[in-house]
C-alpha cells in the first residue's frame, strides 16, 4: 500500500481534523514538512499520535522537502491566492481548504491563472459535496423526483459556542476570512448553485453585527449548569479573548435571496447564536417536496400528490461538528481520485462560481441594494478562458 508524502502550508485546526479523518480511512501517509509560524493544529494531530514533519521557514525551504504526493493549504483565507501559486508550481496535487479565495479580484487572478497554464490537479474542500446526505438529495433532483424545483429555503443556524468561537477566532476579520457567509456558508451555495443548474441572476442580501457587540456584553456568562459559556473551543491564531469585545466586523446573521438564471429562488437565514441548532434545505418542486436536516443527518421526501407517509432516510454517523462523517467520505473521495482517477465530487470551477456568489451577496448586502450578477459573470468568464 503506498505511503503518501505529505507537505502542509498553514498546519491549522481544521487542517489537522482532515489528516486525521484520512488515516481514519486507510491513509498510510506521512507528514514530511510543513510551513507555519505557529501550527495550532500541531496539538490535535499530537493527541492522535500523528507527527507533523519537518517546519520550514520559507517555501523555498519546503519546496526542497519534497517530492511529495500531495501538498495541505490550511492557512487562513487570506493567504490562499499567494499559497496556491506556489503549491501549484511545485508540481504535485494540491489540496486546499475552502473558501478557494477570498476576494472578486482573487478569484478572477486564480480563474486566469488556471486557464493559462497546465496545473497539476486542485482539489477544494468543500466536504459537504461528499456527503452521502447531499449525494443523496443530488441524485433525486438530477433524476427528476422533485419534477421542476421552483422554490428552496434554507437556514444555518449555530450553537452558541460556536457563533462564540467564529467570532474569536480569526473569520472575524474581513481582511483575513473574508465575510461570515464566505467562510461559513459557501459549502451551501456551491450546493444551491448545483441543484439550480445555472448561476444567480440577480441577488439581495441584509445582514449586520447585533450579537457578538460591546452592548451584548453584559449578557449572561454561563450555561444554565453553571459552565462558562462563550470559551468552549480555543480561537487558534490570532484569537481574541472575548467573543464581545473582539475587532469583528463580519456579520453574526445574514439572510438571502437569489433567483437564478433558469427561475429558480432562494431565501437563506443565517444566524451565529440560537438555541435550537439548524441546517436545512427546503426543496419545493412540481413533483414533489425534499427537507434535508444536515444536524440530524435525516431526509425527508414526499411527492406532491401523495396521500402517504413521507419517505424518511436516517444517515447517522452524528458528530458534534455537525460534519456527521462528510471529513471522512470526503478523504474517501480525495483518496480514490488520486489513487483510480475516480472524479472528485467539486472542481475548482465550481468553487470559484461558489465564493463569487457569496461575494455578490456580500456587496449587495453592503450596498443596499439588487445586484445583477451578469457582469460579474462576464468577467469570470472572460478570466476562464483566458482572455480576462
Amino acid at each position: 500500500m503506498k505511503t503518501y508524502r505529505i507537505g502542509v502550508i498553514g498546519l491549522g485546526q481544521r487542517i489537522a481534523h482532515v489528516l486525521l479523518a484520512m488515516r481514519d480511512e486507510g491513509w498510510r501517509y506521512e507528514v514530511v514538512a510543513h510551513l507555519d509560524p505557529a501550527p495550532v493544529g500541531q496539538p490535535i494531530l499530537a493527541a492522535a499520535g500523528v507527527e507533523m514533519g519537518i517546519p520550514c521557514e520559507s517555501k523555498a525551504e519546503l519546496a526542497a522537502r519534497g517530492p511529495f504526493d500531495l501538498l495541505m493549504i490550511g492557512s487562513p483565507n487570506h493567504l490562499h491566492l499567494q499559497h496556491l501559486e506556489f503549491a501549484l508550481s511545485v508540481g504535485c496535487p494540491v489540496f486546499t481548504e475552502k473558501p478557494i479565495v477570498r476576494t472578486e479580484a482573487e478569484s478572477l487572478a486564480l480563474a486566469a491563472k488556471l486557464a493559462r497554464a497546465q496545473t497539476p490537479p486542485l482539489f477544494v474542500g468543500l466536504v459537504m459535496r461528499s456527503m452521502p446526505i447531499v449525494q443523496e438529495v443530488i441524485r433525486r433532483v438530477d433524476a427528476g423526483q422533485l419534477g421542476r424545483l421552483v422554490s428552496m429555503d434554507a437556514t444555518e443556524h449555530l450553537h452558541p459556542e460556536h457563533g462564540g468561537y467564529l467570532a474569536r477566532n480569526w473569520r472575524r476579520r474581513k481582511d483575513w476570512g473574508g465575510s461570515y457567509l464566505l467562510d461559513k456558508v459557501c459549502h451551501d451555495f456551491d450546493i444551491f448553485n448545483r441543484l439550480a443548474g445555472s448561476r444567480p441572476a440577480r441577488v439581495a442580501s441584509f445582514g449586520g453585527r447585533s450579537i457578538f457587540t460591546p452592548d451584548e456584553a453584559g449578557r449572561a456568562r454561563t450555561w444554565d449548569d453553571g459552565q462558562p459559556a462563550y470559551v468552549m473551543h480555543d480561537p487558534g491564531w490570532a484569537g481574541a479573548n472575548d467573543a464581545f469585545h473582539s475587532d469583528m466586523d463580519v456579520t453574526d446573521h445574514q439572510t438571502a435571496m437569489i433567483e437564478y438564471g433558469g427561475g429558480l429562488r432562494l431565501s437563506f437565514h443565517a444566524n451565529s447564536h440560537v438555541a435550537l441548532q439548524e441546517r436545512r434545505w427546503y426543496l419545493a418542486g412540481t413533483e414533489g417536496t425534499l427537507v434535508a436536516d444536515l444536524v440530524r443527518n435525516r431526509l425527508t421526501f414526499r411527492r406532491a400528490l401523495s396521500r402517504g407517509r413521507p419517505e424518511k432516510m436516517e444517515f447517522g454517523h452524528l458528530t458534534d461538528d455537525n460534519h456527521n462523517g462528510a471529513d471522512q467520505a470526503m478523504a474517501r473521495d480525495l483518496k480514490a481520485t488520486l489513487e483510480t482517477g475516480a472524479a472528485f465530487p467539486v472542481t475548482p470551477a465550481d468553487s470559484l462560481i461558489a465564493g463569487l456568489t457569496v461575494m455578490a451577496l456580500d456587496r449587495a448586502m453592503d450596498e443596499g441594494r439588487v445586484v445583477d450578477c451578469a457582469p460579474l459573470w462576464a468577467a469570470y468568464d472572460a478570466a476562464a478562458s483566458g482572455d480576462g
